[in-house]
């Protein structure tokens, strides 16, 4: 398609790059533009005026804004994985191939079937949700619930994993500017010029703000000049950052701001090895808001039809990139400032039809530049808007007085004044204050160190904005000590000085629309106030009103001041609602950084994980570690198969895992011993040297807090273990009892979780692959390493290893430990060693069905709930000596006999399969909240046993060992019956493992 296709380019001007041709595709229509435009700009020289379809009536909108506020230029943009919804297409950078798309309609953007919603418009009224979903209630879960879904939200998310990564970063300054218009560059030159390190965050591509839209006089010379210059001192500041395509989006604590980039938005895809965003957290000690102002529209029939655009949007269209909104244009405004859309557009050689001026009087200049270009000045209202689809088709006007008037015209630029961008001054819950010379509101208790100037701060003029800036920036250098020349403040002079008279909505029958976005009109305003709905806080919610995706930019004021009006209240005394982070949508990803899939956490990794790996294995995440869950070999069609093998292999010949996760602490001092008498239920200044010793602790409420082995190394050195998940925590908590609670005690704790690689060996050869690593003056027999003992030994080369008599498994087992660094080589040598007599390496699954078997409790059963005397384990808790919890596991509630205890589950029916969660209900009850007796906590395949089974929490469990009960899985749908059984499956009496 050739450029002659942009009809609504302009033959020359704007800031547009005519020699690079950009071609681009909208809802499947090839396009053109130039660099430089934005999505917004290229569609409107293409003469695009429908861009999208209201959300709640799927009415035809087009383009209103030029900028983040906009509310209905809603695009998707590329496709497959990088499809990205909602997007507006008023920022979004022009580049070649770029593939937009309309949303919200079927089958087409012209011919939308869901625009019969707008017939339905009596009933889709504010609230109307709260009303219609009502009754018949049996409804909800089959009609109403799955027709909300389907109509809620906008746009399509992609299906397919984000291939694009995104970054977070940390920056520190001391002056953080936001906006780089004339308010913003004037703080940054001042503050850079004083010394302080500065920051200037603009979300544009390119420093200016509205100077590229406006122009102006600078120190008496074109503003396009003193920009050039201004942005090349600055440049050359080498205590300046400029950040372009970063819009700060939120204020936090402490001079935090969070700032998005969007690095790599303006290309297809982002280069290797580049983000496509980043999240900056920026750590400013002051900071200028310097964020300019938001034109407003006024409500009236029609304000939505295509064509109808804010009038300081169709001067950026004209002026910043040659596009043209209309041919034949008309504008609507309350105040001065829209004026310099007139001039625009005569400039641009467009016809004007009329301007509507809501003010009474209209100066003689204005009246004589329309004399001489041959358009009508109306005193009047809008009235209503006649058009569809194809945009405009004419503009009625209530004339003051009372006659009527209309224009023909194919765009309406509309004013209702400027409100400053107050967001970020509002974060901190500073509400703004009301201003009536402007008809706005100010910021006004903004956070500790920011200050807001120019626009930003109701002032609207060129020389106000360049001032305020030079003094904002000039004073937060100083502030913070710096003496450097500041320099002058450029000056501005020959404007003509803003005036209004507010106006907010027309009356009329038509709808008029106040939230774009969300769909709300003057109507609904109405009904709120009648139902009572008349705080700003309910209007929002009742309404929907600013809580779409541009947090009603361009309507929380309009929207409260009508509030106000129907009220009778002053809108300072109706009020208004205030902004939250973010200031503009943030995508997740954004948040995220690097910390997604793989890279979601940091990765820990056991000794032998590399060995692992090299066989296949398969592993599982364990907090932060990797651990092997099973290793597959070739042959075997599920995990099942794998973990029942290596099940085997260990009951029947000898088998390892990698237990190096388990939490490690060396407990050391001459009060070692009575320190861990007061952490533990149970004694371990008793504890022989040589000697390890199975041990539980509980939190202060008396409930379990986590389990392990302590050994005594020496009569003033323990060796401690916990559960993997609980590693840090229980160094934490003894910590806080050795600093806190017993300070008075001499011992010290250094964990050693790291230090140490930690393999159990367990089987009934497991001293046969042992003496093959161990020095053979080891004794490793019954009389020489007695179960539950502890010493240091010698294996074949030299290097020393502890060696731990311990068994999770129910077999004969040992534990051995080596310097992590000898990790590696240590598993890679015990399958050498045992390959003689058949050693088969065991992961997580087989570990957890060997100890289900033996009725061990884990952390299924330790699940922040349980009781020593739940775990069966009561009998442990000391009567001779005081411990953590001691007095709090006493309560009534914790020794009521009712309570659930650790119990065995089997079902009747060997060949069934036992469910985790399962409900244990007796038999013949009623499934319900009266009836459940427990439920089942860890559950297996026990190629011992040959059937499933599991260990459960049941009421009065243990007064109901070979009872028949009823297994209740309402997740599943399936209930069948068990047996209550003890909780030890295998060798009951524990001989295997003592040998």
């Amino acid at each position: 398609m050739s450029t002659a296709a942009q009809t609504h380019r302009l033959a020359s001007g704007g800031l547009v790059d005519r020699s690079q041709r950009l071609d681009f595709s909208f809802d499947g229509k090839s396009m053109s533009g130039y660099a430089g435009d934005t999505l917004a700009s290229a569609l409107i020289a293409n003469g695009v005026k429908l861009v999208g379809r209201s959300f709640k009536y799927h009415r035809p909108r087009g383009i209103l804004t030029a900028g983040s506020e906009e509310p209905n230029a809603l695009v998707e943009l590329r496709s497959g994985a990088r499809r990205e919804p909602n997007t507006r297409a008023t920022t979004v950078e022009l580049y070649g191939g770029l593939v937009a798309a309309s949303q919200n309609r079927w089958p087409s953007l012209s011919y939308d079937l869901l625009s019969v919603n707008q017939l339905a418009a009596p009933i889709f009224v504010a609230g109307f949700y709260y009303k219609t979903f009502m009754w018949p209630s049996r409804l909800w879960e089959s009609f109403y619930e799955p027709l909300i879904r389907r109509a809620a939200g906008l746009g399509r998310a992609a299906e397919a994993a984000d291939p694009d990564h995104y970054e977070k970063a940390w920056a520190h300054c001391d002056v953080l500017v936001v906006g780089s218009g004339a308010t913003g560059l004037g703080a940054a030159l001042a503050a850079g010029r004083a010394g302080a390190r500065v920051i200037l965050c603009e979300e544009e591509p390119s420093l200016g703000g509205r100077l590229l839209s406006d122009g102006g006089v600078v120190d008496g010379r074109p503003a396009a000049e003193w920009l050039v210059d201004a942005v090349a001192e600055l440049r050359a500041m080498p205590d300046v950052r400029i950040m372009t395509r970063t819009t700060v989006t939120g204020a936090y604590d402490h001079g935090v701001h969070a700032a998005l980039e969007r690095v790599n938005d303006h290309v297809p895809a982002p280069p290797e090895h580049q983000p496509r965003q980043r999240l900056w957290r920026i750590c400013a000690r002051r900071t200028v808001v310097a964020a300019g102002a938001l034109e407003r529209p006024v409500a009236f029939g029609g304000n939505d039809v295509p064509g109808v655009m804010l009038a300081s949007a169709v001067r950026t269209y004209i002026n910043r990139y040659a596009a043209t909104p209309a041919k034949r244009l008309a504008i609507f405004t309350n105040n001065s400032d829209a004026w310099k859309t007139v001039d625009a557009a005569l400039a641009a050689g467009l016809t004007v039809a009329g301007v509507i001026d809501a003010r009474p009087e209209t100066s003689s200049e204005k009246r004589a530049l329309a004399a001489k270009h041959g358009f009508a000045v109306l005193n009047g209202v809008v009235d209503h808007v006649d058009g569809g689809k194809s945009g405009i088709g004419r503009i009625k006007v209530a004339l003051a007085g009372g006659a009527r008037a209309s224009l023909e015209a194919d765009g309406l630029a509309v004013s209702g004044g400027w409100n400053p961008a107050v967001g970020l001054t509002s974060q901190h819950r500073g509400r703004p204050a009301w201003r009536d010379d402007i008809a706005a509101f100010v910021p006004d208790g903004a956070p500790p160190g920011m200050t807001a100037a120019g626009s930003a701060n109701g002032a609207f003029s060129l020389a106000d904005c360049l001032a305020q800036g030079h003094t904002a920036g000039a004073a937060a250098a100083a502030d913070l000590g710096f003496g450097g020349n500041a320099g002058a403040a450029p000056t501005s002079d020959g404007e003509t000085p803003y005036s209004l008279k507010p106006l907010w909505h027309v009356e009329g029958r038509k709808k008029a629309f106040v939230d774009f976005q969300n769909d709300v009109t003057t109507f609904d305003v109405a009904l709120a106030a009648r139902e009572g709905f008349q705080s700003v806080e309910h209007l929002k919610r009742y309404t929907t009103l600013g809580m779409a995706t541009d947090q009603g930019k361009t309507s929380n004021v309009q929207g409260l001041a009508i509030m106000a009006e129907l009220t009778g209240r002053s809108i300072p005394q109706a009020g208004t609602t205030i902004y939250r982070p973010p200031y503009v949508p943030v995508a997740i990803g954004a948040m995220a950084g690097h910390h997604r899939d793989e890279n979601f956490h940091s990765v820990r990794l056991t000794p032998s994980h590399h060995w692992a790996a090299e066989r296949g294995a398969v592993f599982v995440d364990t907090g932060l570690w990797k651990r092997a869950q099973w290793y597959p070999v070739a042959g075997e069609k599920d995990w099942l198969e794998s973990v029942t093998r290596e099940v085997n292999a260990v009951r029947g010949g000898v088998g390892f895992c990698d237990v190096s996760t388990l939490g490690k602490i060396d407990v050391h001092g001459p009060d070692a011993g009575v320190f861990l008498d007061r952490v533990y239920i149970n004694a371990f200044s008793s504890l022989a040297v040589g000697k390890a010793r199975y041990g539980l602790m509980l939190r202060e409420d008396g409930i379990v807090y986590d389990d392990g082995t302590t050994s005594r190394l020496a009569e003033d050195r323990y060796f401690l273990t916990t559960t993997t998940a609980k590693a840090g925590p229980v160094m934490q908590h003894l910590e806080f009892c050795r600093q806190v609670l017993f300070p008075e005690l001499d011992v010290q704790l250094a964990s050693v979780s790291d230090q140490w690689a930690q393999f159990s060996i367990a089987g009934p050869k497991v001293r046969d692959l042992l003496a093959e690593i161990v020095d053979p003056a080891e004794d490793l027999s019954n009389e020489g390493f007695p179960f539950m003992g502890v010493r240091e030994v010698a294996l074949r080369g030299g290097v020393r290893a502890r060696l731990f008599r311990i068994s999770f498994s129910g077999e004969m087992a040992f534990e051995i430990s080596v310097p992590t660094r000898f990790g590696d080589a240590l598993v890679r040598n015990l399958m050498a060693a045992g390959e003689q007599f058949g050693v088969t390496p065991y992961g997580t699954e087989a570990l957890g069905v060997m100890r289900i078997e033996k009725g061990h409790v884990a952390g299924p059963e330790l699940n922040g709930t349980t009781t020593a005397a739940d775990l069966g384990l009561g009998k442990m808790m000391s009567t001779k000596k005081d411990f953590i919890g001691r007095v709090m596991a006493g309560r009534e509630a914790l020794v009521a006999p009712d309570r659930q205890v650790v119990v065995g589950i089997r079902p009747v029916d060997t060949a069934r399969r036992l469910r985790s969660g399962a409900h244990v209900i007796a038999k013949g009850a009623i499934p319900g909240p009266d009836t459940d007796g427990g439920y089942v906590t860890s559950v297996c395949y026990s190629p011992t046993m040959g059937q499933w089974l599991g260990l459960g929490l049941v009421a009065n469990g243990r007064e109901r060992i070979g009872e028949i009960a009823m297994a209740h899985d309402p997740l599943r749908g399936e209930a069948y019956e068990i047996e209550i059984c003890n909780p030890v499956f295998y060798d009951p009496e524990g001989g295997r493992q003592r040998g």
